[in-house]
């Protein structure tokens, strides 16, 4: 049967990452991609020879206006995203916006006010929690009981930190790009916490700064009502910790939390004098049989065929609760990016 609910998307990046998500996309039938920007017609004509792409563009502004795309998928440096965002938004077309969101939450709010001026769908490409592991931490929550802890740890040494030991800053840990730490992985930590308990009462941040004005690690305490949460990021150190959400009756473990693939659940010890049987950790893992990056594209094919501006798990309030910590973070540890001027 012919399918003729199809969106046809843009893209703009040109990087590892757009290929990443091009891939999981296209296990989506209703994803067509039919034009791709650049800033050089040689960067753009690579891309579209090696994705199979019809149409290039070198004005974003041309590809905003082009009666030949439906949606955008905006994978850009962090500080174009907001303008970049807006433009598409502002030519009706509907944007699928890679992490983080915006610079600081000046700009999410403008995003999300073009969202509902020009009633077009707006979402974060934010991954993990749109995965069925993810589902599967939701739906047992309740079994933790009265949540007390949330506990979450990406920390991956960055080749390009090689490179800025020898005096060469690469973009990843370039403040003018609106880039760092926090923005790179940290957030990963970040967004499912607000997914799951929303806003914090209190931020407390650490973390250690390079001589770029850019963070390298951090380490973040929360408190909410009744529970305490911790993240730890870094891309100048490793970690194999995993994430744990810990409550009064056990605690669910995820392997790793920017990619999912395992989750258990443990029920507590029961108090008892002496040797007690320890219980056995249950496999709640969901069935994942579609590429990692397949989840968030179908999310947001769902919303704009549904006519929804915003999905209910990556909605626009989480994003900018989202913003809106970092925000407090990076003044916390004093890192500052044009952007915010």
């Amino acid at each position: 049967m012919a399918i003729t609910n199809k969106i046809r998307f843009g893209v703009v990046g040109t990087n590892f990452i757009t290929d990443w998500v091009i891939a999981g996309a296209r296990q989506d039938e209703r994803f067509e991609l039919v034009a791709v920007y650049s800033r050089t017609q040689e960067t753009a004509d690579a891309f579209a020879a090696r994705h199979q792409i019809p149409y290039t563009f070198t004005s974003l502004e041309e590809m905003a206006q082009s009666p030949l795309i439906d949606a955008v998928y905006i994978a850009s440096p962090n500080f174009l995203h907001a303008p970049q965002s807006i433009l598409c938004m502002k030519h009706g077309k509907h944007v699928l916006c890679e992490k983080p969101f915006a610079s600081n939450a000046r700009e999410a709010r403008e995003m999300i006010e073009a969202s509902r001026k020009y009633n077009v769908t707006l979402m974060e490409a934010m991954k993990p929690t749109l995965t069925p592991n993810f589902r599967a931490v939701r739906e047992n929550l309740h079994r933790l009981g009265t949540i007390r802890r949330y506990f979450s740890c990406y920390c991956q040494y960055s080749s390009r930190y090689d490179k800025f030991k020898e005096g060469i800053v690469l973009n990843a840990f370039k403040p003018e790009l609106s880039n760092g730490a926090m923005m790179d992985i940290g957030i990963y930590t970040l967004y499912p916490m607000v997914v799951l308990f929303g806003r914090p009462e209190k931020v407390e941040a650490t973390g250690v700064v390079l001589s770029s004005g850019a963070d390298g690690q951090g380490a973040v305490n929360f408190q909410y009502k009744g529970m305490n949460a911790t993240i730890l990021y870094s891309k100048i150190a490793n970690s194999s910790l995993p994430t744990e959400i810990q409550g009064e009756e056990g605690n669910i473990i995820l392997d790793r939390v920017n990619i999912i693939s395992k989750v258990t659940y443990l029920p507590r010890i029961a108090a008892a004098a002496g040797k007690s049987a320890i219980p056995e950790p249950q496999d709640i893992s969901a069935v994942t049989d579609k590429d990692e990056y397949y989840y968030e594209v179908a999310e947001f094919i769902d919303l704009v065929l549904a006519g929804k501006r915003e999905s209910a798990i990556n909605s626009h309030d989480n994003s900018l609760i989202t913003v809106e910590i970092i925000d407090v973070i990076r003044r916390q540890l004093g890192v500052v990016y044009p952007a915010d001027r």
